[in-house]
């Protein structure tokens, strides 16, 4: 996991792990594109269209997506959507699947937070388990696997928890608003676009070509 400090007060979460695989992903389309450069030379080209999207998608699924904490609020940078959800909007958080913003207008999953499984306690230690915000505890303090911090729903949770608590505390978020402010979710139309092209490039690289 890698949780980031920047200027404002903004924290961001994004997942190692993901960008691990990002770097698969682009490795792959390199060594692709190498190899058919040298076979084919510039002609094999249209080729490689499957080779570009794996690519993009890298870039898409892995290397992008992040929770974003601000005083103002949480957003969730998903591959096509960008949601937005004040404090005031927020009634409670969630690890069941992944890191879930739970509002009386509906549930906001973040891309970049997947809860760790049915074995994601496995490599829990005792001090996973200790500090945590008030709402990550269940009956008899029992802490569920997708809120341990060492797991990437579970430090996303942490980071949005505790800021939250903190402007509860401070009087800086106002209670009894939740059903009527609104949550913002704004569609990536370009990248969804771009995704659309990038596929049908690559079926007809692979079914026509």
């Amino acid at each position: 996991m890698s949780r980031e400090s920047h200027a404002g007060n903004t924290e961001i979460f994004t997942a190692r792990s993901s960008r691990v695989f990002a770097g698969i992903c682009w490795g792959t389309a390199a060594i692709g594109i190498a190899a058919t450069l040298v076979a084919a030379g510039p002609a094999g080209l249209p080729g490689t269209a499957p080779l570009l999207f794996i690519a993009y998608m890298g870039w898409l699924l892995f290397w992008r997506p992040a929770v974003v904490v601000r005083d103002a609020g949480v957003t969730l940078e998903n591959p096509f959507r960008t949601i937005t959800v004040p404090w005031e909007a927020l009634a409670t958080v969630d690890t069941r699947y992944a890191l879930t913003l739970v509002t009386p207008r509906g549930k906001y999953a973040a891309w970049a937070a997947p809860a760790p499984g049915i074995w994601g306690g496995r490599n829990a230690r005792p001090e996973h388990l200790k500090g945590l915000p008030g709402g990550s505890y269940g009956p008899g303090q029992s802490v569920r696997p997708g809120d341990l911090r060492n797991t990437d729903s579970g430090a996303a949770a942490l980071m949005v928890r505790s800021r939250w608590e903190r402007l509860v505390e401070a009087g800086r978020v106002e209670a009894g608003r939740a059903a009527e402010t609104p949550v913002v979710v704004a569609f990536a139309w370009q990248r969804i676009a771009v995704t659309v092209v990038l596929a049908a490039a690559g079926c007809w690289a692979v079914f026509v070509l």
